[in-house]
C-alpha cells in the first residue's frame, strides 16, 4: 500500500473557503489513485486554511503527472466557490511535488493541475501531459474570445457583462465590495452636497474647495494653491500625471510665429529662443500668441485650455489606451496561448490580475456613447478617432523607457524625476526578467522552437497592433535578447507605466481648474477682453466637476487587495527562480528607499514610481 500525503491550502481572500465535498485523484506514469474525499482536518469556510490529507493506492503511481480536484455539493446546503491556492504532495519516496492552483472551483467543477518544474511544449515527454496541455489551451480559447471593439482599435474580450466573467479574472470579493461601497458613498455625498444634478456654474474658485471632503490629498491641496503659477504649470509636463507628451523642440514650425522679441522678457538673461530650442497654429488675427505679460485672465485662459487638452490626452490616450487597452491584449494572449505550466505564464499571470474585469467595467461606464466621457469636451464621437490615432502612432520603442526618453530628447533635462525613476524601474525589471528568461531559455534555438510563445507574440501583434509592421512590435521572437526586452516592456507597462498615470489623478486633476475634462467656452480669439468671470464660466458645471472629483478619488485610492510590484504567489518550484524573485524584491526595496530620501528634499515630491506604490497589474 502506497500512501501520499497532501497539504491543501485555501486562499487568504474573503469567502475563499467551502463546506462542500472535495475530491482528489492522483495520476502518475504507473496508474492513478482512487477518487478520494478530502476528509479529516477538513476545509471549513475560512480563509488561509491548511488541510492535511492522506491518499492511498495499492501500488506506487510512478512519476506524478497530474492532480485532479473536484468540488461537489454537500447535501442541499447553499455554498459558493472554493479558492484553492496550492496542493503539495509528499510521495512514498519522500519527494515533494508542488501543484499551484490559484483557481476558484464551482460545484460540479473538475480541474486538472500540473506539478513540478515549469516546461515549454517541446519539453513535455509524456503523452498524457502533451494531451492535457493542448486541451487546456482549447478550453481557454473558447472562454476568452477576441472581439473587435471598433475598426482601427485593438481587439478586446468578447464578454461585455462584468458579472459573466470567469472567476479567475474577476475582482476579488473584497475589492468588489469596496468598489460598490465607494460608488454609493460618492453618490450619496454629492447628493448631500446638492451638486450631483446641479448644472449651475461656479461663483468662485473658493466654492470648488468645499465640494467634497473625501476627494483631497496633501498634494491636491498644494495644487489648488499653485495652479496659477507658471513654473508649476510647466513642471507638470515633466513630473505630473502625464509625462509622456513633452519632447525637446529643436526647430519651430514655419507656421508658429513666436519670435525672440516676444519671449525675451520671460527667458533667463543671456539666452534666446534659438538657444532654448537646442528646446500648429496658423498665424492670423484670430489666433493670437498669449504671453505671461498679457492680462491675468487672458494668460489663465490660455493655460486652462492647454491643461484641458493635456488632461483629455492623459486619460484617454496615456492612461486608457496605452496602459489599460494594451494590457488587456497582453492578458488575453497569455490566457489563450500560454498554459499554466509554461514558465512565462507563471511569470506574467500576476501582471494580468483584474485587468479584464476593470476594462469590462470601463467599457460599461466610462467611454463610448452614453458613458462618462461622452459628457466631456471630446464626446463619444471624438473618442474613437483619438484612440485610433493613438494606436496608429503607438510604437514598440515608445513603450521601452530608454528608447522613449532618447527619442524625445530628454536625457539631460534637469529635475525630470519621472525619467530618473522610470529608468531605475526599467533597469531593475530588465535584470529580473533577464535572469528568469535566461534560466528557461538558455539558447536562442529554444525561443524560436517554442510554438506557444510564437503564437502568443503573433496574437498580440495581430489583435493588439492590427498587424502594423511600422509599429515595430514583433510578431515572433528569434532569440533570447528579443524576448527579454519584450517581457520587460510588458511588465513595466502593466505595472509602473500604469501607476504613473493613475496614481496622480487625485493629486493633480482633482483641482478642476488644473485638469478640466469639459470647457464650456471656446479659446479666446482676441486678447484683452477676458475677465475672471469668463474663466469661471469656461470651467465645467458643478455636476460634471463634482462627478469628476469623485471619479479621481475612486480611481486613485488603494484597495484592500493591492499587490505591489514584485510580489508573486508561489507558482514556481525551482529554487533558482525563487531566489531571483527574492533578489528582485530586494532591489525594489533599495529603489524605494532612494526615492523616499530624494523626495524628502523636494518641495513637490514625485511619488508615482516608488515600487511600494506600484501595483503589479492594471486593476483600477
Amino acid at each position: 500500500m502506497a500512501e501520499y500525503m497532501l497539504t491543501v491550502t485555501t486562499g487568504d481572500m474573503l469567502h475563499a473557503g467551502t463546506f462542500d465535498n472535495l475530491y482528489v485523484t492522483l495520476l502518475g506514469t504507473e496508474g492513478q489513485s482512487n477518487r478520494t474525499q478530502l476528509t479529516g482536518v477538513g476545509l471549513v469556510n475560512q480563509t488561509e486554511k491548511v488541510g492535511m490529507f492522506s491518499v492511498t493506492s495499492a501500488f506506487t503511481l510512478g512519476f506524478l503527472l497530474l492532480l485532479q480536484l473536484e468540488k461537489d455539493p454537500f447535501r442541499e446546503f447553499q455554498d459558493g466557490e472554493w479558492f484553492c491556492s496550492t496542493v503539495v504532495v509528499r510521495t512514498p519516496e519522500d519527494d515533494d511535488v508542488f501543484f499551484p492552483c490559484y483557481k476558484w472551483l464551482s460545484r460540479g467543477e473538475l480541474v486538472l493541475l500540473r506539478g513540478g518544474r515549469a516546461t515549454k511544449a517541446f519539453e513535455d515527454y509524456y503523452p498524457q501531459l502533451q494531451d492535457q496541455r493542448k486541451k487546456e489551451l482549447v478550453q481557454q480559447k473558447l472562454t476568452y474570445k477576441w472581439d473587435e471593439y471598433a475598426e482601427g482599435m485593438a481587439y478586446v474580450l468578447s464578454i461585455k457583462d462584468p458579472n459573466s466573467l470567469p472567476a479567475e479574472v474577476r475582482f476579488s470579493y473584497s475589492k468588489a465590495r469596496q468598489f460598490a461601497y465607494r460608488i454609493k458613498f460618492a453618490r450619496d455625498e454629492l447628493l448631500e452636497k446638492g451638486v450631483l444634478h446641479n448644472l449651475g456654474r461656479w461663483e468662485s474658485f473658493e466654492g470648488m474647495k468645499n465640494v467634497s471632503w473625501f476627494t483631497k490629498s496633501t498634494l491636491s491641496e498644494r495644487v489648488s494653491q499653485l495652479w496659477k503659477n507658471d513654473a508649476f504649470f510647466a513642471d507638470q509636463f515633466l513630473n505630473g500625471v502625464n509625462p509622456y507628451v513633452i519632447r525637446r523642440c529643436s526647430k519651430l514650425p514655419s507656421d508658429f510665429p513666436v519670435t525672440d522679441e516676444m519671449v525675451k522678457p520671460f527667458l533667463t538673461k543671456g539666452t534666446s529662443l534659438t538657444k532654448e530650442m537646442e528646446l500648429g497654429q496658423r498665424p492670423s488675427e484670430d489666433n493670437p500668441i498669449f504671453l505671461p505679460s498679457d492680462s491675468e485672465a487672458d494668460w489663465l485662459l490660455a493655460k486652462l485650455h492647454v491643461r484641458h487638452v493635456d488632461t483629455l490626452h492623459c486619460l484617454l490616450v496615456s492612461h486608457l489606451h496605452n496602459t489599460h487597452l494594451i494590457a488587456e491584449v497582453f492578458a488575453m494572449a497569455t490566457l489563450r496561448n500560454l498554459p499554466t505550466i509554461h514558465p512565462l505564464h507563471k511569470l506574467l499571470i500576476p501582471h494580468h490580475r483584474s485587468t479584464l474585469h476593470v476594462n469590462t467595467v470601463a467599457r460599461a461606464v466610462l467611454y463610448g456613447p452614453g458613458r462618462f466621457f461622452d459628457d466631456s469636451s471630446i464626446s463619444a464621437e471624438g473618442q474613437l478617432p483619438l484612440m485610433r490615432r493613438a494606436l496608429a502612432h503607438l510604437t514598440y520603442a515608445s513603450l521601452c523607457v530608454p528608447e522613449d526618453i532618447a527619442a524625445r530628447g530628454l536625457e539631460s533635462i534637469p529635475n525630470f524625476y519621472y525619467r530618473d525613476d522610470a529608468l531605475r524601474m526599467w533597469n531593475v525589471i530588465n535584470s529580473f526578467v533577464k535572469a528568469v528568461v535566461a534560466y528557461y531559455y538558455p539558447l536562442d534555438s529554444e525561443v524560436s522552437a517554442d510554438s506557444e510563445l510564437q503564437e502568443w507574440a503573433n496574437e498580440i501583434f495581430n489583435y493588439g497592433f492590427l498587424g502594423n509592421v511600422a509599429s515595430g512590435f514583433p510578431s515572433s521572437f528569434q532569440n533570447v535578447e528579443e524576448l527579454i526586452k519584450y517581457i520587460t516592456m510588458l511588465i513595466f507597462t502593466t505595472s509602473a507605466r500604469h501607476t504613473s498615470v493613475n496614481m496622480g489623478q487625485l493629486d493633480y486633476l482633482n483641482w478642476i481648474p488644473n485638469g478640466p475634462l469639459l470647457l464650456h467656452l471656446a479659446p479666446p480669439t482676441v486678447k484683452g477682453n477676458a475677465t475672471m468671470d469668463e474663466v469661471l464660466l469656461t470651467l465645467p458645471n458643478k455636476s460634471f466637476a463634482s462627478v469628476t472629483m469623485s471619479l479621481n478619488w475612486f480611481l486613485s485610492e488603494k484597495y484592500e487587495d493591492f499587490v505591489p510590484l514584485g510580489q508573486y504567489p508561489q507558482r514556481f518550484t525551482e529554487p533558482a527562480v525563487l531566489r531571483m524573485i527574492e533578489d528582485f524584491q530586494a532591489e525594489l526595496s533599495t529603489i524605494s528607499g532612494a526615492i523616499v530620501k530624494r523626495n524628502e528634499e523636494l518641495q513637490l515630491a514625485y511619488l508615482y514610481l516608488n515600487p511600494k506604490e506600484i501595483e503589479n497589474s492594471v486593476t483600477i
